[in-house]
């Protein structure tokens, strides 16, 4: 029993740090593998986790760490870890073995497939992200990981437990049918992980996230703290993840206004130190107007509507929040939506 715990415990602390396939290299003394793509990503996967310890060490040194804006987004990790893991591998395994039969074209690991795939999987990422801010049942399920009011690599981690399968479901389904075979499809999720988790990066580390002259064309952390902010002019922007090209097609892209520090949360009042009211909070409130509502066709209203969306016609979307606020008085020139 003493060394299933041991066993267990050190499979859990290898699986964040993303150290046991390289550890099995390291182990075994055969570097042969480091001549493969798998082999190389082994050792670039604890990347991220490390970079996360190095953000919260130099917070500590610089007296600047505060326990709170990482306690939830810990907890959400812990709880995520017994619940959705497993039921997202299985979502993305469905989607492949269901649509791949019915795949408009097929393609092939080369460079070309890739920058091709890659622009698909942003476009299928967009639509997934797009409906997470629209949809108010998927909000429920997306609210959490906009919670933390402060930005660290720690925030990449909090999300609802059924967040991952619902997006799954939506990017896999679209990749698949536009022809991404699971190699290439694999390939592209690793680097969308690895730049997804990056782009949470506090300023205790980059405080200036624009990343120069890439500002222009790639979604840099600063576009990414713009997305997670709940100013007027910020709110339900920069929808993509790497490639910018969606959110420039449909009007979502937004950079960082200097005149404009980020306010970090989202808009309903919340405690962020609460896990509960983080996980479940927006879940309870949806709840709870579904209740209130009259009729069965606002009670579904609510749940398809966008957040902000009122039976009584007092609605508080994002999208009317930012009309509102194009007075010129307030500088926010918004883009088209």
């Amino acid at each position: 029993m003493i060394q299933d715990f041991f066993t267990a415990a050190w499979h859990e602390f290898t699986s964040f740090w993303q150290l046991g396939e390289a550890y099995d290299i390291i182990a075994s003394g055969n570097y042969d593998k480091l001549r493969t793509l798998d082999g190389v990503l082994s050792f670039v996967k604890p990347i991220i986790p490390f970079l996360l310890l190095f953000e919260i060490l130099r917070a500590v040194f610089y007296k600047r760490f505060r326990i709170e804006d990482y306690k939830v987004p810990f907890f959400i990790f812990v709880f995520n870890r017994v619940l959705g893991a497993y039921i997202s591998i299985a979502a993305v395994s469905f989607c492949i073995g269901f649509f791949s039969e019915y795949a408009v074209i097929k393609t092939r690991f080369t460079w070309y497939w890739l920058i091709y795939g890659y622009i698909v999987w942003e476009f299928a990422h967009f639509i997934y992200h797009y409906l997470a801010h629209k949809v108010r049942l998927f909000w429920c399920l997306h609210s959490s990981h906009h919670a933390p009011q402060n930005m660290n690599l720690s925030v990449s981690y909090a999300h609802f437990f059924l967040e991952g399968p619902y997006a799954n479901v939506i990017r896999t389904t679209i990749c698949v049918l536009a022809g991404l075979d699971p190699p290439l499809l694999f390939f592209i999720m690793f680097i969308d992980g690895t730049w997804g988790t990056f782009i949470h990066i506090g300023d205790n580390i980059m405080k200036d996230a624009r990343m120069g002259v890439l500002n222009r064309y790639i979604l840099t952390p600063s576009h990414h703290r713009v997305h997670h902010a709940k100013n007027p002019l910020y709110m339900d922007t920069n929808f993509c993840n790497l490639l910018n090209i969606w959110d420039k097609v449909f009007g979502t892209l937004q950079t960082e206004d200097r005149t404009v520090p980020v306010e970090y949360g989202i808009t309903r009042k919340i405690n962020p130190k609460n896990f509960w009211d983080v996980y479940f909070g927006e879940i309870v409130f949806l709840a709870r107007d579904v209740k209130n509502a009259p009729g069965i066709r606002n009670k579904l209203l609510y749940v398809f509507m966008p957040p902000g969306w009122s039976h009584t016609g007092e609605h508080k979307t994002a999208r009317l929040i930012r009309r509102e606020a194009r007075d010129p008085l307030q500088r926010n020139e918004l883009p088209a939506q």
